[in-house]
């Protein structure tokens, strides 16, 4: 919808220029996305995934400190359904955003961008890889999503996914201690709604107050980042349980 608006900013720096092509891709796979014939595919295997990570987190997801954090991060952050109209704000604040933002921000608004397009392509992968070998993801088990999940052929975006976690996850830690935001966000909020931006502003509230909420942050995602890849691990070495991880990590 605001392509044309994406391509004609002028950019002066190698952040920008790097969130505006990830938006570029983002907006172009979106559309992608939206007219393939395994959408809804892509929806259930998501839900499949993200109550996969509830589960293998389940003692951070339980724990008052880390539970709304945990909550924004599958919600918002790998939330392929809902939020076209987020998505569309940004691109239509994207020439604002260059232009008062500095590159620090930018490059978290990037590494924001790249995490749910990585997310999303990886999802639409799976969805027809399952496809392909007679799998159904509504009924998919720990033992046929590990057999399509070997057969990716986007491995090195799958480690590129688990290291933006930690990039962005520590990134945004430091933005919200900074209490100006926080004012900054509650004097905003009928500015956007006037805009028409209210489901963007709503995104970023609750990224902040989530983030506010937690106790470690830098542990929480050591210990995210840490099970991830030892879940990524047993899956390619055959682990007959690969989702049951060592009580130390």
């Amino acid at each position: 919808m605001y392509r044309e608006r994406l391509v004609a900013t002028s950019v002066q720096s190698s952040s920008a220029r790097r969130l505006q092509q990830l938006l570029l891709d983002y907006h172009d796979f979106r559309q992608h996305k939206a007219a393939h014939p395994l959408l809804e595919h892509t929806f259930l295997i998501a839900d499949w995934q993200a109550q996969r990570l509830k589960d293998t987190h389940g003692d951070l997801y339980r724990h008052p400190g880390y539970h709304t954090g945990l909550e924004f991060l599958l919600t918002d952050l790998y939330a392929p359904a809902g939020m076209t109209r987020r998505d569309d704000n940004i691109d239509r604040v994207f020439p604002k955003m260059v232009k008062w933002l500095p590159d620090n921000l930018l490059d978290t608004f990037a590494g924001l961008v790249e995490l749910n397009l990585i997310t999303q392509q990886l999802d639409l992968e799976l969805a027809e890889l399952c496809h392909h070998q007679g799998f159904s993801p509504d009924a998919l088990t720990s033992d046929n999503y590990c057999q399509v999940f070997r057969s990716s052929q986007r491995m090195a975006h799958r480690e590129r996914q688990i290291t933006l976690v930690a990039e962005v996850g520590q990134q945004l830690d430091r933005y919200v201690r900074n209490r100006t935001l926080g004012w900054l966000l509650s004097m905003s909020r009928a500015p956007a709604e006037m805009a028409d931006l209210s489901d963007l502003h709503s995104f970023l509230h609750r990224g902040y107050s989530a983030f506010r909420k937690m106790n470690d942050v830098e542990l929480l995602i050591d210990r995210l980042v840490t099970r991830e890849r030892k879940v990524m691990d047993n899956i390619l070495k055959g682990h007959p349980k690969p989702f049951e991880l060592p009580g130390d990590l």
